[in-house]
């Protein structure tokens, strides 16, 4: 995480906010500016900073859902275990671009989250995330944190795309033995 300022804003905005979205699986955005800090020499927004805008984006999601205090409460902290992002058309200096982040769905150990880079423009990038949440002692499971977010519906089903995602992962993994 290197947009400290912006991590420190996002938390204020935080404690004013007054919105929860009705689901887990509502989709939440939240607004930025690249700023020309944001840029690399070819003038667009360099790729690392699609990563630190994603962790702010999730840590918005997970406050605009209802998860922030209790998962705070409980001191439990998320973990990335693999992302995969396409870069579809740059973001420019002072372009303003809207985040989308929506949980699209979960297995025995993870949940999957998919963002959206989007602006005026279009479609400007989309990324998955598969991640857990831990706590001293081990991770947190999926039963739980669907339990502590007050999710009791049917759970969403994968897209191919993350099936095959999920299937490459394993895969790599399996390589490395």
């Amino acid at each position: 995480m290197n947009l400290y300022f912006r991590l420190l804003l996002l938390f204020w905005r935080i404690r004013q906010n007054r919105q929860i979205a009705d689901s887990i699986l509502s989709p939440i955005d939240i607004e930025y500016r690249a700023l020309p800090s944001d840029c690399d020499i070819n003038m667009h927004l360099t790729n690392s900073r699609y990563l630190a805008f994603m962790d702010l984006a999730r840590t918005w999601m997970t406050e605009r859902v209802g998860l922030f205090a209790a998962v705070m409460k409980r001191r439990w902290f998320p973990i990335v275990n693999a992302t995969v992002i396409t870069y579809i058309r740059d973001i420019k200096p002072l372009q303003k671009f809207t985040i989308t982040t929506k949980v699209v769905g979960w297995d025995h150990k993870y949940f999957y989250i998919e963002q959206r880079f989007h602006s005026k423009r279009g479609l400007h990038a989309i990324a998955y995330v598969r991640g857990v949440f831990k706590r001293k002692g081990g991770v947190v499971s999926v039963e739980e944190m669907l339990e502590v977010a007050g999710f009791n519906g049917e759970a969403p089903i994968l897209s191919p795309e993350i099936m095959h995602w999920k299937a490459m992962l394993e895969a790599k993994k399996n390589s490395n033995l």
